[in-house]
């Protein structure tokens, strides 16, 4: 599933003319860095892992994604595939990465949003409620794709493109997804969750209640903004002023066969 966002993520780099003499991978996760590499581009990968960057063929730096310890206009291209869900403060930490952007360099990321694993949050919560009377959160809020938009403009990121990409997945049983989650990292780390072990006949009631195709396959979607944003720079196109346009929106649309 990394790989193949990882691929979908950089394919955008395809649409871009210019050369990036220094990159930056945010939890990475030992993919996107050999990917950046191999395209070419000299990549520093960042972990908070200790195993994972010591496991990196490169340039390697063990740290809290909270906190980028670089210089201003440290790189020229920053890329965080599937990692920006597990920021608690992702407006403070996309400030940062437009700090560490030289001008005019790219920031390139994607991530879960709605509704991604809704069929599974729902099965848990009607589950939990069905056998205690009330429900603890057990599945980690996504944004949705307007809220990522935001958050591009809020930190001052130039020329901010956000669109949709789906990755279409298939479990032949409900535990291959809940193990697929567990192997990729990906459980819950809500501060708020229950701490107990969660009851067999919880669980069990929750996956009985999960859809399946005509084959008896559980389909869960990854659904993913895919965030592209400049650092600001001179150079780059600006928009007209409101009275600057030489054609009406009227005659356009006259014109328009």
């Amino acid at each position: 599933m990394l790989a193949e966002a990882t691929d979908r993520l950089l394919d955008r780099l395809d649409d871009v003319t210019r050369h990036f003499g220094a990159a930056l991978d945010i939890g990475g996760r030992g993919v996107v860095a050999p990917a950046l590499r191999a395209r070419g581009i000299p990549t520093v990968t960042a972990d908070l892992s200790w195993p994972m960057c010591a496991e990196d063929t490169g340039p390697a730096v063990c740290m809290d994604a909270e906190w980028l310890p670089f210089a201003p206009d440290s790189f020229d291209l920053v890329v965080a595939c599937l990692s920006l869900h597990w920021i608690n403060d992702l407006p403070g930490l996309l400030a940062q990465v437009r700090s560490i952007l030289a001008p005019d360099g790219l920031f390139l990321a994607c991530m879960p949003v709605l509704p991604t694993l809704a069929d599974l949050r729902r099965a848990l919560m009607d589950a939990e409620m069905a056998q205690r009377g009330g429900v603890s959160p057990r599945v980690s809020p996504f944004p949705g794709l307007r809220d990522c938009a935001g958050l591009l403009q809020r930190a001052g990121f130039a020329l901010p493109v956000v669109d949709a990409d789906v990755i279409h997945l298939s479990y032949r049983t409900p535990m291959g997804l809940l193990s697929d989650l567990r192997h990729g990292g990906e459980t819950n780390a809500l501060r708020e969750r229950t701490r107990g072990l969660t009851h067999p006949a919880l669980l069990a009631g929750a996956l009985e209640c999960l859809p399946v195709d005509e084959d008896g396959n559980l389909g869960q979607d990854l659904h993913m903004a895919i965030m592209t944003g400049w650092s600001p720079a001179p150079t780059q196109p600006q928009a007209l002023r409101p009275g600057q346009f030489s054609v009406s929106l009227e005659d356009a649309l006259r014109e328009t066969p």
